[in-house]
């Protein structure tokens, strides 16, 4: 036992002077000039973050659609109206292939001078529904072409409509016109775009009553609250559907086929009338092309009145200016109108006039050698001719409100019965802005 006691106190006081000397070793200072030991620190990982996608301008999208699709201005509309319209789009799947089938040679050109005025590009989908791109449509009220232009409203805007040539028909004159309108009708409208629309169908001074109507009764101006015809309480929602079926076009499910976004229309200007089957020739441009982009000239192949250009493929633009030189102007003529009388035929009428019957046939796109008493002929008389016929004075004249064939008649000294024949009138009614052509006795 006292052992055991030794063995405790000895082994208690040996951890006592251990302690006591690790407490008092002196410390070892650090040399700055002593090398560190190497450790290997791994490079710190810089992520570098995902470059952010080139935004395209509107130039160089691929697809028109698309050019229109990132600049539409307007809000969509929720209006029941606008979603009825919606609806119907959505029912009828094959209507936009249509329309981008009929739009393709034009629908650039138009954006292009919708952006240039800087106006919103919903303007450049009118002609979607107001014409269904069709370039030859006219309405019961005479309206015609793409913008669908009144005989009144084209006179305003300095637009030539005769017999030879309807500039409401031309893609160029008439979306200059149209544009131009436009910017009148937003600034007539302080600013409000679906007034400007609205008066575009209806007329200003209808859709400026509806407003002034609706203030005096304390009511809302906003275009859906105004009391319009049932035709312009559709065609605004028109509009703003299919904006809304563009911009949206994925989430309803909407296919607008591609129209490649490149110039498909160069415009040459022409210093002289010329014989546009003679252009097909040179060029390689068939006729069916020319006129399918050129309907303003009425009279094919003649165009020797009208507009001072002429639309063609841009891929030919090039030939074209290489032939110019090669496209003689038409000769000197004077065209003549005549009128197919009982008893005439295609070898009569030649014979008359020292012409050819097939120039006759092709003048005016006839496809066989009948014709029909009361039908009028484009026939080319040389200059100096001494017919009796070239004396007669062609008058036009456009038909304004409250005309009647009677008292245009005896204004001019001709009968009624001679007016309905000179423009195959069945019907004594006339609608006020018809061009009627007269021969002053």
């Amino acid at each position: 036992m006292l052992l055991i006691k030794r063995l405790a106190i000895f082994m208690g006081s040996s951890w006592l002077l251990l302690g006591c000397q690790s407490t008092e070793a002196p410390e070892v200072p650090v040399s700055v000039n002593q090398p560190d030991t190497e450790v290997y620190t791994a490079p710190a990982v810089v992520e570098k973050p995902e470059p952010a996608p080139v935004a395209l301008t509107p130039e160089q999208v691929d697809d028109v659609w698309q050019r229109i699709r990132m600049q539409l201005q307007m809000p969509v509309s929720k209006h029941p109206k606008v979603r009825e319209r919606i609806d119907w789009y959505l029912q009828h799947p094959n209507y936009m292939q249509v329309i981008s089938d009929r739009a393709a040679p034009f629908l650039l050109y138009i954006v292009e001078q919708v952006e240039a005025r800087d106006l919103p590009l919903e303007l450049a989908l009118i002609p979607l529904f107001e014409s269904d791109f069709n370039i030859k449509a006219c309405s019961a009220a005479h309206a015609c072409g793409l913008w669908q232009l009144t005989p009144l409203l084209a006179k305003h805007h300095g637009i030539e409509i005769d017999w030879w040539y309807d500039g409401r028909l031309d893609v160029v004159q008439a979306t200059d016109a149209a544009l131009s309108f436009f910017e009148y009708l937003h600034g007539r409208f302080d600013g409000n775009w679906l007034h400007a629309l609205a008066a575009y169908n209806a007329g200003e001074g209808r859709v400026a009553r509806a407003i002034e109507r609706n203030k005096a009764r304390g009511k809302s101006t906003d275009f859906f609250a105004l009391d319009l015809p049932q035709e312009t309480r559709r065609y605004v929602p028109k509009l703003l559907a299919a904006a809304a079926l563009l911009k949206h076009s994925e989430d309803y499910g909407m296919h607008f086929p591609a129209i490649a976004n490149q110039k498909a229309l160069s415009k040459v200007a022409l210093e002289y009338p010329l014989d546009l089957s003679l252009v097909a020739t040179l060029t390689g441009i068939s006729n069916q092309q020319l006129t399918a982009l050129n309907p303003g000239h009425k009279r094919f192949p003649a165009m020797a009145k009208g507009a001072n250009h002429l639309l063609i493929p841009a891929d030919k633009e090039r030939l074209f200016a290489q032939q110019l030189d090669n496209l003689p102007p038409m000769q000197n003529v004077n065209w003549l109108r005549y009128q197919i009388q009982p008893g005439d035929s295609l070898s009569v009428i030649a014979q008359r006039y020292k012409l050819d019957i097939q120039d006759i046939k092709f003048l005016n796109q006839l496809k066989s050698n009948h014709i029909r008493a009361g039908r009028t002929l484009l026939l080319p008389i040389p200059a100096g001719s001494s017919s009796q016929t070239l004396a007669t004075n062609e008058l036009q004249y456009q038909v304004q409100s409250g005309d009647s064939l009677w008292k245009i008649a005896r204004r001019h000294g001709v009968k009624t019965n001679q007016l309905k024949r000179w423009n195959n009138l069945d019907t004594d009614h006339i609608a006020p802005g018809k061009i009627l052509i007269i021969y002053p006795q």
